[in-house]
C-alpha cells in the first residue's frame, strides 16, 4: 500500500475514533509495516490535519502510550458559526407566544450539533471530565455529540423517574425559564461516586436547571468541571451559577415589533 493511502486511512480511522488512543501496533499489523514507518505516516497525517485546521494528531509514549484524534474548530470557524446561529436566531418567526423562542430546527440539525459540540469539545478538552450530563431537553442531541468527541459517557438526567433506570436520587429545583419549581432524577448506576463532569445545555436563562443538575450530581460527589450552553439569555446578568460557556447571547426580545437580538459570546476561549 502506498504512504498516500496509508495516511488517508490513519486519518479516517483516528478521526471516527475522537479521543480513543490507538497503540503504534495496531498501525503496524493493519498495515504490515514497521513502526517508524508507521511514524512516518502520522507525521504527514498531523502536518494536513494542522494545516487545514481539521484536527490534531496527539501521541504519547511509554507502554501504554498511542496516538489519538483530538478535535479542532479554529476561532474563524467559531466566528463563523456564531454570526449563522446569531441570523437564525433572529428570525422573528421564531416568537412564540409567553416569550419563549423556537430552536428544535437548530438543536437537532445534525452537521450545526456538531459544529458547536466541537467548540464544546476544544473548550473542554483538557478538564479531566469522567461524563457529560444534560438534562432531558433539546440539549441532548449537543451533548450526545460532545461526549462523542471527548470519548467519554453522555448522562441524561430524567424529568421524571423510570422504572427502567431502577432505584434514583430526585431533586426539586427552581427553572427560571418556567417560573416554577420542577423536579429531576438520576439513576444510582449512572454515575461513579467522587467522579468529574461537565453540564451540556441547550438555553439558559437564569441557570436554575444549570444549577439543579450541578445539584443533584453533587449528591454522588460529583465535582462540575465545567458548564456549556448555546444560547445563554443576557438577563438576568447575575445567574445562579456563575461559570458557564455560552457559544451565543440572547438580547433584548421586543415580542410586539417582533424583534430578536443575538450576539456572539466573544470570549469563548
Amino acid at each position: 500500500m502506498k504512504r498516500t493511502q496509508r495516511v488517508g486511512i490513519l486519518i479516517k480511522i483516528l478521526s471516527d475514533s475522537p479521543n480513543k488512543t490507538f497503540s503504534l501496533k495496531y498501525f503496524c499489523d493493519l498495515f504490515g509495516a514497521a513502526k517508524s514507518s508507521i511514524s512516518e505516516d502520522l507525521t504527514a497525517a498531523r502536518q494536513v490535519l494542522a494545516e487545514m485546521e481539521l484536527g490534531i494528531i496527539e501521541t504519547t509514549s511509554g507502554a501504554s502510550g498511542g496516538v489519538k484524534f483530538v478535535p479542532y474548530i479554529s476561532n474563524e470557524a467559531i466566528a463563523e458559526l456564531q454570526d449563522e446561529l446569531c441570523k437564525k436566531l433572529s428570525d422573528p418567526g421564531r416568537i412564540l407566544g409567553g416569550g419563549f423562542l423556537y430552536s428544535s430546527d437548530l438543536m437537532f440539525d445534525s452537521q450545526l450539533v456538531k459544529r458547536v459540540a466541537t467548540v464544546f469539545a476544544r473548550k473542554f478538552q483538557n478538564y479531566g471530565a469522567d461524563y457529560i450530563a444534560t438534562i432531558e431537553t433539546k440539549g441532548i442531541p449537543v451533548a450526545v455529540m460532545t461526549a462523542y468527541l471527548l470519548n467519554i459517557p453522555l448522562v441524561v438526567i430524567r424529568r421524571e423517574a423510570k422504572i427502567s433506570e431502577g432505584s434514583t436520587v430526585s431533586i426539586n429545583y427552581f427553572s427560571g425559564s418556567y417560573d416554577r419549581v420542577q423536579k429531576m432524577s438520576i439513576s444510582k448506576r449512572a454515575v461513579a461516586p467522587g467522579s468529574k463532569a461537565i453540564i451540556i445545555d441547550d438555553f439558559m436563562r437564569g441557570g436554575g436547571s444549570v444549577k439543579g443538575i450541578s445539584d443533584i450530581l453533587s449528591e454522588f460527589d460529583i465535582d462540575v468541571v465545567g458548564t456549556g450552553v448555546v444560547i445563554a439569555d443576557a438577563e438576568p446578568e447575575k445567574k445562579k451559577i456563575s461559570d458557564f460557556v455560552p457559544i451565543v447571547y440572547m438580547g433584548e426580545i421586543d415580542e410586539a415589533n417582533r424583534v430578536l437580538n443575538f450576539f456572539p459570546n466573544c470570549q469563548i476561549f
